[in-house]
């Protein structure tokens, strides 16, 4: 495969995923692809309200407020962008890159750029040439304090390793940063540079958060089958907006995180994937025993189950009337 490939959702040769094939096949999950004309409009207006908050605190030098509020902005515009990296959000591709160019301002770093080392990070994921995955190869201590090198890594190749069409839109990316950048030093505004440094911050502890979290410790092998964490905590899923159903999105990164944890109840009440827990010491949620909307598997999908892993009881299958 190609260095400069960057294919929405493209599928991958790993062996944790050859090895997963069959499962995957079984399981019930285009419709949640679907997301409904009042979901994407709330998807695309989610970070909204928080961004607004977190601007009103810094006026009002409300530092801690502010601080809770930019996690909680800077997480929901991450939720927003990884949506449109995967094209899972039910928009146009114009609208999709549109959305980038203005979170690439809105989180001060090229969103284009992490699209390219994220894709290669689902074709290829935890691989030696996975340069977002890498991050979790190392001590806690140096993916966490050393972020500003995996934000300037990951910023580098999606600048000069993808493809020359995917180049020229991180070069928009940069130019609308750096004219943000100017504008906030030549008008010295409070609000605007508190905004590009706070987030700054953010992009350097990305690569704790939303890489070593989620993969440290796991080998891409037979036996983690996918080499990704997923959370069952309902607290911490609330905190994050769902992104940290992980192991679930790295299995079918097409579904949109609102649906992920439908998903998640689907491969839970089928016990094909057991989930590696985030935060481990927090209780953890058995979603086998919610009820689903709909059937995960068809009678004949029953029987083709068997032959994949041992037998399972067919109560394990719940299925709201």
């Amino acid at each position: 495969m190609s260095q400069n490939d960057t294919r929405i959702n493209p599928p991958t040769n790993h062996v944790y995923n050859q090895r997963l094939n069959p499962k995957k096949s079984l399981i019930v999950w285009q419709d949640l692809r679907q997301l409904s004309r009042v979901q994407v409009l709330k998807n695309i207006l989610f970070p909204t309200p928080f961004l607004v908050l977190f601007w009103l605190c810094l006026a009002q030098n409300w530092w801690f407020a502010a601080f809770a509020m930019a996690f909680f902005s800077f997480s929901a515009c991450l939720r927003l962008a990884h949506d449109c990296y995967h094209r899972s959000l039910g928009v146009s591709k114009i609208v999709s890159e549109s959305l980038l160019f203005i979170l690439s301002g809105v989180l001060f770093c090229s969103t284009h750029a992490i699209r390219h080392t994220h894709l290669r990070h689902h074709r290829e994921a935890l691989s030696d040439s996975d340069i977002e995955g890498a991050w979790a190869r190392l001590p806690w201590y140096v993916a966490l304090f050393a972020g500003i090198v995996f934000t300037i890594k990951i910023q580098w190749a999606g600048l000069t390793q993808s493809h020359p069409a995917q180049q020229r839109l991180v070069i928009i990316d940069l130019l609308i940063i750096t004219t943000l950048l100017s504008v906030a030093m030549i008008t010295m505004h409070p609000i605007l540079l508190a905004h590009i440094a706070i987030m700054s911050l953010g992009n350097m502890l990305v690569g704790f958060f939303g890489v070593w979290l989620l993969h440290h410790d796991i080998e891409p092998d037979i036996e983690a089958e996918v080499p990704a964490r997923s959370e069952r905590n309902w607290f911490i899923n609330l905190l994050t907006f769902g992104q940290f159903y992980h192991r679930e999105h790295h299995l079918y990164p097409a579904v949109p995180t609102d649906n992920l944890h439908k998903l998640a109840q689907r491969l839970d009440s089928l016990s094909l994937v057991k989930p590696i827990a985030v935060v481990p010491f927090l209780p953890q949620a058995d979603l086998s025993k919610h009820s689903l909307s709909k059937p995960c598997l068809s009678s004949s999908k029953i029987q083709r189950i068997q032959k994949v892993q041992p037998p399972f009881k067919l109560s394990m299958i719940k299925v709201r009337s």
